[in-house]
């Protein structure tokens, strides 16, 4: 299985952008669906953007669309997620998941993934 580690996250003012990074090994990237969620202090984890196992397209939660975006890199096994005009609430530990897939699914819930990177902080501050 592959094996997922998120880097990228940090502290940043309010309008400001970051880029993560999820780095796999152990595999390659395009025999897999990935997608990023997130999970706030005292609230249950939640879906940010995902992408097929092609890479073509991607589909976001309403709170992102416009603001993050989604890509990958399949000759660094790496999916990158941009994200611009930070919020406050957009405070939270940041999770890159994959599931194996044969299909062009986009995979949206948090049972839909079985395998896990450990998370990276994003802290925005006001």
């Amino acid at each position: 299985q592959l094996q997922l580690v998120e880097s990228g996250g940090g502290l940043v003012q309010a309008g400001g952008s970051l880029r993560l990074s999820c780095t796999a090994s152990g595999g390659a990237l395009n025999n897999y669906a990935l997608g990023w969620f997130r999970q706030a202090p005292g609230k249950e984890r939640e879906f940010v953007v995902a992408g097929s196992r092609s890479g073509s397209g991607a589909q976001y939660a309403d709170f992102s669309t416009g603001r993050f975006a989604y890509s990958r890199d399949n000759a660094r096994n790496t999916v990158y997620l941009e994200m611009n005009a930070l919020k406050p609430e957009d405070t939270a530990i940041y999770y890159c998941a994959q599931r194996w897939s044969r299909s062009c699914t986009i995979f949206q819930r948090v049972s839909d993934y079985p395998y896990w990177g450990q998370g990276t902080q994003v802290t925005v501050s006001s």
